[in-house]
């Protein structure tokens, strides 16, 4: 069985999808990796580059499907891993031996393994890393109370065992990512953090494009874990703390 599957979710994603393919088949350790690609019928040139990688791919699934959430659900479906890693079309690991460093990282054996990400553009230019370009900070011990004041770990920087992972709820559109870790870590018995961050995170996907939307969804979200009144205030210290970070870097979030 391999040791870590990794997950790419694609729509219509032939300008990125070639640089997250060759980000993983470069880390090399093809044994201890599963690569699966779960495709949502695109109509571009998406399947005939996944055509020409198809010998390096182990499942690909390429049907429509209901969101990229019910897409992420297919792939947890088909995996064989001990343990899971979305990385999406124009995400890509954070250096040429991040593989390493993970799968060195979890012959400890924990429930969770985290790092920071790198934000870059559609470029591939780096724009910092987003513990340092956003508010958000990795807690010295993370577990799923540190989600209150904000997704403090992007999902494709969150590797999880598979035996833990829930399916995502499709009823959210732009946010079940934050639900979905939540979840994974009120199970995780043993959470660990990588000193090096994992991945390089392509700025500007659907969350982006739709703030206010996804603001929403995250708000109902954190209600159901962690009630209305502490929700609000937590909004309250959110909203204060993106104003004065903002002020900081002379009115940029990021």
């Amino acid at each position: 069985m391999a040791k870590l599957s990794i997950i790419t979710i694609t729509y219509q994603a032939e300008k990125f999808l070639e640089r997250t393919i060759q980000s993983i088949l470069e880390q090399g350790h093809r044994s201890e990796i599963e690569y699966v690609i779960v495709d949502g019928a695109s109509t571009d040139g998406t399947l005939a580059l996944i055509n020409t990688f198809r010998k390096d791919i182990d499942i690909l699934i390429s049907e429509k499907d209901r969101g990229i959430y019910d897409a992420m659900n297919k792939g947890l479906q088909v995996v064989n891993g001990e343990y899971v890693l979305f990385l999406n079309a124009g995400d890509t690991f954070a250096a040429k031996n991040t593989l390493e460093h993970i799968l060195k990282a979890l012959d400890s054996n924990p429930d969770v393994l985290v790092g920071d990400a790198m934000f870059v553009d559609m470029l591939g230019q780096e724009i910092g890393l987003r513990s340092v370009v956003t508010p958000h900070r990795i807690p010295t011990k993370l577990t799923w109370k540190s989600f209150k004041k904000g997704m403090v770990i992007c999902h494709q920087s969150f590797v999880v065992k598979r035996e833990i992972a829930p399916r995502f709820n499709v009823e959210y559109q732009l946010s079940s990512d934050i639900d979905w870790e939540i979840k994974c870590l009120k199970l995780s018995q043993k959470t660990m953090q990588l000193a090096e961050p994992i991945c390089q995170y392509l700025m500007g996907g659907a969350s982006v494009q739709n703030l206010k939307k996804s603001w929403k969804e995250r708000f109902h979200v954190m209600q159901s874990h962690f009630g209305l009144l502490q929700t609000i205030l937590a909004h309250v210290w959110i909203l204060f703390r993106g104003i004065r970070f903002a002020l900081k870097k002379g009115g940029k979030y990021w």
